[in-house]
């Protein structure tokens, strides 16, 4: 496993073949990295589906309100909400939509985003001041390799626990 150097802007996902650990980028996009944070120390994201999954591009997930597998799951629903929270403002920045990296899902507003977000399976610079970048996978990304894939993926796979490092004990 790569070595945490700030684990208070670390977040470890455990999936079915192992952890994926992502950096946060706090300087980059502050309010989205709060809200992941704040997410996943409330255990919201934990059993989310990954509702949308395309080879090539990315893997979608973190709608908490309709993506928890353990409560009233439908997995046409999964994508469509976030969290009881606000939208957060988009954080645009020059980072580019490279192969890791962890982008903000949203609608067609910019200031939509809100829980939902995506691993880009490859560089997608098309996306770039387009969606915010506010995170970075430093290991374990052969296991998002590994997702299931589809629109919705017929057996789609979740996120087991979503934690921030500081906290795993």
């Amino acid at each position: 496993m790569t070595e945490i150097k700030d684990p208070e802007n670390t977040i470890v996902i455990e999936l079915k073949d192992g952890p994926v650990t992502i950096a946060l980028l706090p300087d980059i996009a502050p309010l989205h990295c709060a809200r992941m944070k704040e997410l996943a120390r409330a255990g919201a994201y934990d059993n989310v589906a990954f509702h949308r999954v395309i080879d090539g591009f990315m893997a979608q997930t973190g709608d908490v309100k309709n993506g928890n597998m353990e409560a009233d799951f439908n997995i046409r629903a999964a994508g469509t909400g976030g969290s009881d929270l606000p939208n957060v403002t988009a954080e645009f920045s020059g980072i580019p939509h490279d192969r890791g990296t962890i982008g903000a899902a949203r609608s067609q507003s910019p200031d939509s985003a809100n829980s939902q977000f995506f691993i880009n399976f490859s560089d997608n610079h098309f996306l770039n001041r387009q969606y915010t970048v506010y995170g970075r996978v430093i290991s374990g990304l052969e296991h998002v390799d590994k997702l299931q894939r589809g629109e919705p993926p017929m057996n789609p796979d979740r996120m087991i626990s979503v934690k921030v490092a500081a906290d795993i004990t």
